[in-house]
């Protein structure tokens, strides 16, 4: 780790108040992940906004509840001096329904700490991980008597539900945003070495159905087969036009507008461990998919994608049933990385469909932009320096992501770099049973925490 002479002014005495407040801390967080904020079902989450509301009010923050067509978005101020950057800190504080309960080792809001780890639904993702921003916050003010940096505060509560209001709530509330001159989200896994990381963006995602109908009714295959067609193969032969054996998505102009990897980008990818054997062996795979000799990294940060997310038509339970179906839908997704556009490529697809299969019904279900900040940042070096600091070793530098997350209501709409900086482990379990984030993992991201705004307050 980095002697202490290096520290910025006042951080050994912020590093000795978190490890010395650590239980409470602790303490704090199994609370907070015993109250229950499901957006999907509506539960608790007014309460949980409330809640946030109070503590940021209690932080002596400039708090507000910012309302709009969804849950609201709690947001909170501290400091406006203009010789020091203003850093917003996003987080959500909703989280997965936790189905299915029986999978589940203890109740999902009843955390427990057992193997060194905290168990409950939302722990990792995120309220563990915005929770630990705000306490970096909290013990700079209990030794100090202010803030190194200005800071915001901005937690969603649909983050699990795709956002639908982010982009909305960053333009109708601009004027308390745009002085901020970087975004920070601490979200996600830490790289599967267990080494921290930083990430440079997501992947964009765009959603749709393809639904074939061809009759009133389903019919016997004797009497109809040969005659009335079948939507099942009328989407597998449409879905065969879209993308082929070696893997290249073929709807024209799909990768009209990607980006390339810049050369900083390229050495930072060829720069990640991956042990490709186990992570086949861990997930069960005989081989990649396709195009064999793509680097494992560029799978998933520099290529976008297009996902079968499942098929469904016709008879699936046991036995036979010589039935010819009537309709067939396809769910799918694609991965979008930048500079493609949600609206862009669902344009192409519906193109594509009315060229090949203009009987089938494209519904669109929606989407999120991709985003990408350079890694030449002038924000980058300060955080480096801020886990140097912290945790005693480099982070690793990812370009981008194979997630999505409302990155880009930060770089499209606010026009400012952004970084996700996770703090949890790589096995955390999010979005499934068994939920979970290491207890010195939490403890690491205060003090990460903490260090990220005093160095960037030393920037100026």
């Amino acid at each position: 780790m980095a002697g202490k002479e290096s520290y910025p002014p006042d951080l050994t005495r912020v590093l000795a108040h978190i490890d010395a407040h650590q239980q409470a801390f602790i303490d704090r967080l199994l609370a907070y992940v015993a109250r229950p904020s499901i957006s999907a079902h509506g539960v608790g989450i007014r309460e949980t906004a409330d809640s946030l509301f109070g503590y940021l009010q209690g932080l002596g923050m400039d708090a507000r509840l910012l309302e709009g067509a969804g849950w609201p978005f709690v947001y909170g101020r501290y400091g406006d001096s203009p010789h020091a950057p203003t850093v917003l800190l996003y987080g959500h504080y909703d989280v997965q329904p936790p189905d299915p309960l029986d999978a589940w080792h203890s109740p999902p809001f009843e955390p427990e700490i057992r193997d060194g780890r905290i168990w409950g639904r939302g722990v990792g993702d995120n309220k563990g991980q915005h929770l630990a921003q705000l306490l970096a916050i909290e013990s700079w003010l209990a030794v100090t008597d202010g803030l190194p940096c200005n800071v915001i505060v901005l937690l969603e509560g649909e983050e699990e539900v795709g956002s639908p209001h982010i982009s909305d709530c960053v333009r109708d509330h601009r004027a308390l945003l745009a002085d901020a001159d970087l975004v920070i989200t601490a979200d996600g896994p830490v790289h599967e070495s267990g080494q921290p990381c930083i990430k440079f963006g997501p992947r964009g995602i765009a959603s749709f159905e393809l639904r074939a109908v061809h009759a009133q009714r389903d019919f016997h295959s004797g009497n109809w087969g040969g005659v009335a067609p079948n939507p099942i193969w009328t989407l597998v032969h449409l879905l065969a036009t879209m993308k082929d054996s070696r893997g290249t998505i073929t709807i024209d102009g799909f990768y009209d507008n990607v980006v390339p990897l810049s050369q900083l980008e390229r050495e930072a990818l060829d720069a990640l461990p991956v042990d490709l054997e186990a992570v086949m062996d861990g997930a069960g795979l005989a081989r990649l998919d396709e195009p064999q000799e793509r680097p494992f990294f560029d799978r998933l940060a520099a290529w976008p994608t297009f996902t079968v997310n499942g098929f469904h038509g016709g008879y699936g339970g046991p036995g036979t049933k010589t039935v010819l179906p009537h309709q067939a839908t396809v769910k799918c997704d694609m991965r979008l990385v930048e500079n493609q556009r949600v609206d862009e490529i669902l344009d192409k697809v519906e193109a594509h469909v009315r060229r090949h299969a203009p009987e089938v019904e494209v519904i669109r279900q929606g989407g999120m932009e991709p985003s990408r900040t350079p890694l030449d940042s002038p924000y980058t070096r300060p955080l480096q320096q801020a886990f140097r600091t912290a945790q005693g070793t480099d982070p690793l530098l990812i370009p981008a992501m194979g997630g999505s997350l409302p990155d880009y209501a930060w770089t499209k709409i606010l026009g400012v770099h952004s970084f996700t900086t996770p703090y949890a482990n790589h096995d955390e379990s999010n979005h499934a049973p068994n939920e979970n984030l290491e207890v010195a993992r939490f403890i690491a991201g205060i003090r990460t925490g903490a260090a990220v705004l005093a160095h960037l307050g030393e920037e100026g």
